[in-house]
């Protein structure tokens, strides 16, 4: 079982999507803190409702000052819109997850709409999602889980969001207990060189 610290700036979607598979059996985790870097977001009041500890830090230390008094294995990057740093510990067990297949739509500037508005404006028939570890470039540390999902002539950019979203909800939580299983080692050796 992994122990998570969340990481967000937003409303939490992904915090619900934890919380509801923690509770179902199907993530293997568990919540210790929830951090975010945006003071009164729906995130963290929707912490605090489920019980967690809920607390607000603006940048990498003070992140990092918070993590120091909590046992984690694993720090996930729900919707969190800055480059973290993580302590030296600590430094390969950060997960993201990008709303589209890398290497294509990603790096810096590339979150959110302005990922499914590039797909659009493409006129891609595929695009998903990829859950990776981080490290000090946006969207390039390895792999570990990516699933994709077919996209029509017609779908709106809201429409490619709901879609990406849908299989981010399975993808993320599937990574974790991959990590859970093979380890944290075995993502970061695949892909050295």
């Amino acid at each position: 079982m992994q122990k998570l610290a969340v990481l967000l700036s937003g409303s939490g979607r992904t915090l619900d999507n934890f919380h509801e598979r923690i509770k179902d059996g199907s993530l293997k985790a568990q919540i210790e803190v929830v951090i975010a870097n945006v003071e009164g977001v729906l995130g963290l009041k929707k912490a605090e409702d489920y019980g967690y500890p809920a607390l607000v830090a603006r940048d990498s230390d003070a992140t990092n000052a918070i993590l120091q008094n909590y046992d984690i294995d694993l720090i996930c990057l729900a919707g969190y819109l800055k480059l973290y740093t993580p302590p030296e510990n600590l430094k390969k067990a950060v997960i993201n997850i990008h709303p589209s297949l890398i290497p294509m739509f990603c790096g810096e500037g590339f979150y959110g709409h302005k990922v499914h508005s590039s797909i659009k404006q493409r006129g891609c028939m595929v695009s998903g999602c990829t859950v990776h570890f981080a490290n000090e470039i946006y969207d390039d540390g390895p792999i570990i889980l990516q699933k994709s999902v077919s996209l029509d002539y017609e779908d709106s950019v809201d429409d490619i969001a709901s879609k990406v979203f849908d299989i981010e909800c399975e993808a993320f939580p599937e990574a974790i207990n991959l990590v859970d299983d093979k380890g944290i080692d075995f993502f970061w050796d695949r892909v050295a060189s």
